[in-house]
């Protein structure tokens, strides 16, 4: 993925894997600890998407929809078979995750993640159920998801857990604008 030529930019190597599910799971999903609960957020202001995908993503190199135009994520978010679902813990967003319908028969997780907050606190996993679980929702012929080695490092191994499959693996150069500020950890550097 590539900036604009006249920027400066870090670059660094990632490798992303892609994953598929083809059938919905059978086994009982895993509880959230605490009081919680999940809303769809139908066509969200650019704003509060930005402030979800800022913040779950600041230490995981997330990017690309940092750089889109505010008109054309608005475009985008308004789109129906773009679902964005919010978890809430304590009356404050506590994730969020992304389900992508437009290219069906697939759906495709596009962005999980927790708040800085709540990592470690053992929720991943049944929010990730609910993610999977709305996904199927919808009657795909397959659910999708990836990720990279900029993301955390129990995300490959919990997507695998709850049922992905590992479909293929590809190493990807990146040019990520400097101007984001974000942090970018040594290892992928090049």
């Amino acid at each position: 993925m590539r900036a604009r030529r006249d920027e400066p930019c870090t670059t660094i190597a990632v490798k992303v894997t892609f994953l598929r599910m083809d059938s919905a799971p059978l086994t009982p999903a895993p509880e959230i600890p605490g009081p919680t609960h999940t809303v769809i957020v139908t066509a969200p202001t650019v704003g509060f998407y930005r402030y979800l995908y800022n913040t779950v993503g600041a230490d995981y190199v997330w990017w690309l929809r940092r750089v889109m135009p505010d008109d054309e994520l608005a475009r985008l978010l308004d789109d129906p078979a773009l679902e964005i679902h919010v978890l809430y813990k304590d009356g404050e967003p506590a994730g969020f995750f992304e389900l992508d319908a437009r290219y069906g028969p697939s759906v495709n997780l596009s962005y999980f993640g927790l708040m800085p907050h709540m990592i470690g606190t053992g929720a991943g996993p049944g929010f990730l159920r609910q993610a999977i679980d709305a996904a199927w929702r919808s009657g795909p012929r397959t659910v999708t998801v990836n990720t990279c080695t900029a993301d955390h490092p129990r995300a490959l191994p919990n997507y695998i857990r709850a049922g992905f499959k590992t479909l293929r693996a590809v190493q990807e150069i990146w040019d990520v604008p400097t101007y984001l500020g974000l942090r970018i950890p040594d290892h992928l550097r090049i």
